[in-house]
């Protein structure tokens, strides 16, 4: 079973910057696709991006492409999701989710591991 754990959530000013991790302590992550998701207080949790087990697919969702990349380093098992431009609507909790499939998928029940989630907060 994969758990997985973000961080590098935090407060941030508008325009700024923020890198989240998503590692996989003691599982491996290397084949199978992985994706990030936010979820705001009263809203549905929504697709971020998504990354394919080699990078070479990379898919973004319509309100962070431009801003956010993400990318992934297999041999450290690790995940990123790099934030830039941020503005007042990214604030959300940010998750990261992995099953077994190699193609990238950008609905939240078509991944069964989840992390715990980090909060990101963005003030104007």
């Amino acid at each position: 079973q994969s758990q997985l754990v973000e961080s590098g959530g935090g407060l941030v000013q508008f325009g700024g910057s923020l890198r989240l991790s998503c590692a996989a302590p003691g599982s491996t992550l290397e084949y199978y696709a992985i994706g990030w998701f936010r979820q705001a207080p009263g809203k549905e949790r929504e697709f971020v991006a998504g990354i394919s087990p080699s990078s070479d697919d990379v898919k973004y969702g319509e309100s962070v492409k431009g801003r956010f990349t993400i990318s992934r380093e297999n041999d450290k098992n690790m995940a990123y999701l790099e934030m830039n431009n941020l503005l007042p609507e990214d604030t959300a909790v940010y998750y990261c989710a992995t099953d077994q499939h190699y193609l990238i998928r950008t609905a939240p029940e078509d991944y069964k591991y989840w992390g715990q989630g980090t909060q990101v907060t963005v003030s104007s």
